[in-house]
């Protein structure tokens, strides 16, 4: 399986700077989208086939892992593109920073119009393990400041069982994770409903048991919203 890694960045001169507020945006919500069409420009094509993962470096710098090389594009200072092939053993440790929107399967109540047509619903873990939090539903406009800070103690409790979890199905033991993160985003795009996600950052190390299954998940990405800046696994030697 080829993959390419590329770090592509804004070009930053006096005609692209004239496109910056609509290609980078400074409202996140907003950039999220920017950056989700800014990046399909690398890779033109008939398909509609997404085929690669990308994540938001800041200051309209961005990372790449694709199956197919990108194409240079006016908006970019040139691209710098290397075969991405690592050499991987079993019991080999690493490194890892994810950036995903962690979800799982919830089973919907019997009895419900619902249930009838789909047994189970999808949720983001985070948000799933808040409204379990006690006193979370009773916080009045006054004490909105501390949601932040409830959704990071409800991260710290579910993301590493989740990705325990994705580890099993993908060839990794997760030896120790840190949550640096989690906010929500939500896009508004044209003819299209409103949809809003959450995002857990998370560093940490792992140990290989399997590399062919754990390649394969690096090229497919782990969790959902993948087309928006979510997925990809950055890796290196612990």
């Amino acid at each position: 399986m080829s993959l390419y890694l590329t770090q592509a960045a804004l070009d930053r001169n006096a005609g692209a700077a004239a496109l910056a507020p609509l290609l980078d945006p400074p409202d996140p919500d907003r950039a999220l989208d920017a950056h989700h069409r800014l990046i399909w420009t690398l890779f033109p094509g008939r398909t509609a086939t997404r085929d690669f993962l990308w994540r938001a470096q800041g200051s309209g710098r961005f990372l790449i892992l694709s199956h197919r090389a990108p194409e240079q594009s006016d908006l970019f200072r040139p691209l710098e593109t290397t075969e991405f092939a690592p050499v991987l053993a079993p019991g080999d440790r690493l490194s890892f920073a994810l950036r995903t929107n962690a979800t799982k399967d919830r089973r919907i109540a019997k009895d419900t119009d619902a249930q009838a047509h789909r047994p189970h619903r999808r949720v983001d873990i985070v948000m799933d393990a808040l409204h379990g939090t006690p006193g979370q539903t009773a916080l009045g406009p006054d004490q909105l400041s501390e949601r932040p800070r409830l959704r990071l103690q409800a991260a710290d409790r579910v993301a590493s069982q989740w990705l325990a979890a994705q580890g099993a199905r993908s060839g990794f033991a997760l030896e120790r994770l840190q949550v640096e993160d989690y906010f929500v985003r939500q896009l508004t795009r044209i003819g299209h409903d409103r949809v809003t996600f959450g995002v857990l950052d998370m560093t940490g190390t792992l140990t290989i048991r399997e590399p062919r299954p754990f390649l394969a998940m690096l090229g497919a990405g782990l969790g959902r919203a993948r087309a928006f800046g979510c997925g990809l696994m950055l890796i290196r030697r612990a």
